[in-house]
């Protein structure tokens, strides 16, 4: 029982890190909520090292992840036949939030999933957000994640192999 309320606080814990990483890095890019690829790059920071373990364990390098996205948010700005270079409206950082956390709905869809699936997320890691955001069709994860040569299902089956692995120790 002891082990199971210790599991519960430190996953409280990594929520929270998580969700204020996925803050601060869609601030980072302008956005003033946090979209999937920001709860991805936050699970990058998370101090367990299964999310950048499970890119390497698939030849990735999670440092691609960042000028992936940008380039998605480049990518959107041309589709609308905006020049994101003119413009350092594009580049500044958003202000803080002056409410309760929320995310886009890309961001609340990562952690809808991560809630449901929470009774076998003992302890939470950073890999299971890279399994839920690898499993994303849609969204500037994915595209960033296809932008950068990554096999979604070979990315979400590496995530997977390593959270077995962490029930398992």
């Amino acid at each position: 029982m002891f082990s199971s309320i210790k599991a519960r606080f430190q996953n409280i814990g990594t929520i929270k890190a998580l969700c204020e990483g996925a803050e601060r890095h869609a601030r980072e890019d302008g956005q003033r909520d946090a979209g999937a690829e920001h709860f991805l790059l936050a699970a990058f920071d998370l101090p367990d090292g299964t999310a950048r373990r499970a890119f390497a364990a698939i030849g990735a390098d999670s440092a691609g992840l960042r000028p992936a996205i940008e380039r998605q948010y480049a990518d959107g700005l041309k589709l609308v036949g905006l020049d994101p270079t003119l413009s350092d409206v594009f580049a500044a950082p958003a202000p803080p939030k002056q409410k309760l956390y929320d995310a886009a709905p890309s961001g609340q869809a990562v952690m809808q999933a991560l809630a449901a699936e929470r009774v076998g997320h003992r302890p939470l890691l950073g890999a299971h957000v890279v399994d839920v955001v690898a499993g994303m069709p849609h969204g500037v994860a994915a595209r960033a994640l296809r932008v950068m040569g990554i096999d979604a299902a070979a990315l979400q089956a590496a995530a997977l192999n390593i959270i077995r692995e962490k029930q398992a120790s």
